[in-house]
């Protein structure tokens, strides 16, 4: 049988070395060097094998990490390492045959099994180093789910979170040091008085009271800030439908106004990703705002106009342009690589023209939105008309 990795990652419980299986304790007994934070550390009795720390901020560790090289090592992580753990990040570091890991009982599993609840309809985020507005997209009555908090003044602040978009009436499960002699949970509502806490936390959330997110592309327009420039629900919808996102997918949004296309695009699904030119630095901050209210930090928002800010950016599936339309642009957007789609609307003749070109040059479809909402006219009611939309769509 071959050696072992010089590497193992093994996944610790509160209870410390008695929970471990034996493959985990015989590891760790025969390891050279222990690393991990400094509570996993004080869980463990003397080996007799060097201990290592590991430093804050977590990425600091690395580097100390490989300086490890060769000699047997255990790394110590909370429960299961790949699941909002640190697995992932130290995996990408080694090559495979390098390291082996050896996960315990994930936080989830141990919060879900108190509960009663089936883990697999329930939403587990980690949040110890993530923002809570990750959690709006989730929130609905009826579906619970369980967090992951950096320590115990988060669940303060989880709560007033949840009381401030209307989840208040919502019951929170707060759970310390599963697993272990600490173990302690305290139920109480959102908006109610939490007590105090300690690290490590989790909070399982069953929600109630607030709006949840309607699922369909076309979120209404008071959903976003606005200076009054955006793409309005019923082209928004459609013109969502149009750049049709898919897992995985990378969104250019040329001409971000309020940024709703580009969140939208990232609402529908977590691992999507989207970057949005934008040339005024109000309406960066607008776009910033929009995303982090709806969850998606990982918005990249670009400084300068398009086609120049776009060089340098990672290479899109599919390109909207809300705004900013040039023959330059179209040049360079239709250089993209075959398969890339592209979205464009305009509201002026200038614009219209130049779609209307490209479409005869490249094919694709045009679309003309006329679009009108019922408004008082005296002491009855008429339609008024919103500026016709042309949408030139393409798949290269």
């Amino acid at each position: 049988m071959p050696d072992a990795p010089w590497l193992t990652i093994v996944g610790l419980g509160e209870d410390g070395p008695d929970g471990l299986p034996a493959a985990s304790r015989a590891a760790l007994d025969a390891a050279e060097v222990v690393m991990a934070p400094t509570r996993h550390l004080s869980l463990i009795p003397e080996t007799g094998a060097e201990r290592i720390a590991w430093p804050v901020p977590f990425a600091e560790g690395l580097p100390l990490l490989k300086e490890l090289t060769g000699r047997r090592t255990v790394v110590l992580a909370s429960g299961d390492p790949f699941w909002f753990g640190a697995g992932s990040v130290i995996a990408r570091e080694f090559a495979p045959h390098e390291w082996r890991a050896l996960p315990g009982p994930s936080t989830f599993s141990l919060a879900a099994a108190r509960l009663g609840w089936p883990l697999d309809r329930t939403t587990c985020l980690g949040l110890h180093a993530a923002p809570l507005s990750r959690l709006r997209p989730h929130l609905a009555p009826g579906q619970n789910m369980i967090v992951l908090l950096r320590d115990g003044a988060a669940v303060a602040l989880l709560a007033d979170y949840l009381s401030g978009l209307g989840f208040g009436a919502s019951t929170l499960h707060v759970m310390e040091a599963l697993g272990g002699p600490r173990e302690h949970v305290n139920t109480c509502r959102a908006d109610g008085p939490q007590g105090t806490h300690g690290a490590p936390v989790c909070v399982a959330i069953e929600p109630a009271g607030g709006p949840a997110l309607p699922q369909a592309s076309g979120l209404p327009d008071d959903t976003f800030e606005t200076d009054g420039t955006m793409t309005k629900r019923p082209v928004r919808a459609l013109t969502l439908s149009a750049l049709a996102p898919r897992p995985g997918e990378h969104l250019w949004d040329v001409g971000g106004g309020s940024g709703s296309v580009a969140v939208e695009w990232l609402l529908s699904h977590p691992t999507t990703q989207a970057t949005t030119v934008e040339p005024r630095e109000d309406r960066r901050a607008l776009i910033a705002r929009n995303a982090a209210s709806l969850g998606q930090d990982r918005l990249r928002i670009v400084e300068g106009s398009a086609p120049g800010a776009l060089e340098g950016l990672a290479p899109p599936d599919a390109v909207f342009v809300g705004g900013g339309l040039s023959q330059a642009l179209l040049d360079r957007l239709t250089a993209l690589p075959k398969g890339t789609r592209l979205v464009a609307n305009a509201v002026t003749l200038d614009s219209e023209a130049l779609l209307v070109a490209a479409q005869a040059r490249l094919g694709g479809t045009l679309l003309r939105l006329d679009l009108s909402e019922a408004a008082p006219l005296g002491p009855r009611k008429a339609w008024k008309a919103a500026y016709p939309v042309v949408q030139w769509s393409v798949t290269l």
